[in-house]
């Protein structure tokens, strides 16, 4: 390794034994070293010479590469990012232009990285770490588009043959396509430029496997579908097949199901009959349920939050049962899924039935004390407390009281909340009062029953 010397040339730095008097300060021999930029020292080659690194844009590079993993040399140690414009104080340090240029505007004398002091405040432009950084990503680059032009290419064959065969050859080319286009975005673009959203489309149907369904249900998730396209998914024939391969799919087809719906009903024209169905309903539920597949819990019930937002849909969710079976599932599930699962049961509490399942569910009551001052939660869970305790007072009121929701309430009216939550904590602390003495009650509402 050559030795550093200080050297005030026309306010260029160089190394002993080397430079060419452009101020290089990093040999080809040390960035290769052990082949960190194995393959570079040879001119840029595989087609991307010279020529080509000069018509090339190093910052839209960098941008549109966005890659986790690039050689450390080319990292500027004040951003931790790689280096458009590399120069060396002289220290021997490398930093990007921009970077240390405020560093010195901010009144440091120093060196960054090494903390000495500079005897020379100005900056050499690094020519040779310049020119390994463009090689370097214009290979990467020029690598991409290369792979990005194969990958159209193929994703526009997979089309073609899809047109043209039917049976085991369809879904073989079918599966190709799901792979590539959930892995390349330029192939999602190619799907959808050359029209592979209507032919994909128009393979769903009453008559469709599920080998078949499956596969493009896979793939239209990946897609970027327009207001056509939704609409034209919304056919009762392809809902219904939805709805089957929901019922009876793999576990991957129906979270694939629950997204493709709930995409289309994004749709400002969608209708909420499509989804006023018990065997879709009955089919989330068992996707919630199922201890087998706890990834399926997320995507369910994400769906069933969008389905409730429906007013009229929401009798129809009651009446399959789900308002027991949301309650029961509530300790076990995860603070995502749990948010979902008390919204859903907030919205379901607003029908006379909803509060009258909320009411006869014997675990509601304890189940909601027991989330009340959890993130994101207390607000669903002192609304769904209200609804039910309204219902009968005498008796909701005196099995939340034992459940320690006294002193929960007057935790969330002590704490930093909006003032409705405060508000109708207030009041539900009121109802709660009702039975009681105050010397009872204010014993009842002692700290020591909080949060367990």
């Amino acid at each position: 390794m050559p030795m550093f010397q200080p050297s005030k040339r026309g306010g260029t730095v160089g190394f002993e034994g080397g430079g060419d008097g452009d101020g290089h300060v990093l040999d080809l021999d040390t960035a290769v070293k052990d082949g960190v930029l194995g393959g570079l020292g040879g001119g840029g080659g595989g087609g991307c010479g010279c020529g080509f690194r000069e018509k090339l844009d190093l910052k839209k590079m960098i941008e549109e590469l966005n890659l986790s993993e690039v050689p450390p040399v080319f990292i500027c140690p004040i951003s931790l990012e790689p280096m458009q414009d590399p120069v060396t104080l002289c220290t021997g340090q490398t930093y990007e232009r921009s970077n240390i240029v405020k560093w010195l505007s901010l009144g440091h004398f120093t060196c960054p990285t090494t903390m000495q002091e500079l005897w020379d405040d100005s900056v050499t432009p690094n020519r040779t770490l310049y020119h390994l950084i463009c090689t370097w990503f214009s290979q990467k680059y020029l690598q991409m588009k290369k792979k990005s032009e194969d990958v159209q290419g193929r994703a526009s064959e997979l089309l073609d043959t899809i047109r043209k065969v039917k049976g085991q050859l369809r879904v073989q080319a079918l599966k190709e396509l799901q792979q590539v286009v959930a892995a390349h975005a330029t192939a999602r673009k190619a799907v959808v430029d050359e029209g592979g959203v209507l032919l994909l489309s128009s393979l769903l149907g009453q008559l469709t496997s599920h080998a078949v369904g499956s596969e493009v249900i896979a793939i239209l998730v990946n897609l970027t579908l327009n207001s056509e396209s939704k609409t034209n998914l919304m056919q009762p024939e392809k809902i219904s097949l939805l709805v089957d391969m929901l019922s009876e799919g793999s576990i991957e087809t129906k979270i694939n199901c629950t997204r493709l719906i709930g995409a289309m009903m994004e749709e400002k024209d969608f209708r909420s009959e499509i989804i006023s169905s018990h065997r879709l309903l009955i089919s989330l539920m068992r996707l919630v349920k199922d201890k087998r597949y706890p990834d399926g819990s997320l995507p369910g019930l994400s769906l069933l939050k969008t389905i409730s937002l429906h007013e009229q849909v929401r009798t129809l969710i009651v009446s399959i049962g789900a308002v027991p079976q949301l309650v029961d599932l509530l300790p076990g599930l995860n603070p995502d899924c749990l948010q979902l699962a008390l919204f859903v049961l907030d919205a379901l509490s607003s029908l006379p039935e909803g509060r009258l399942a909320l009411k006869n569910c014997p675990n509601t009551i304890s189940n909601m004390v027991r989330v009340i001052m959890r993130e994101s939660c207390t607000q669903h869970a002192l609304s769904i407390l209200w609804s039910v305790c309204k219902i009968a007072p005498e008796e909701c009121s005196a099995i939340a009281v034992d459940e320690g929701l006294a002193a929960k309430l007057l935790l969330v009216i002590q704490s930093g909340c909006s003032p409705e939550l405060k508000q109708q904590s207030a009041e539900l602390l009121k109802l709660c009062s009702l039975n009681y003495t105050d010397t009872i009650f204010i014993s009842k509402c002692k700290l020591t029953r909080t949060i367990q």
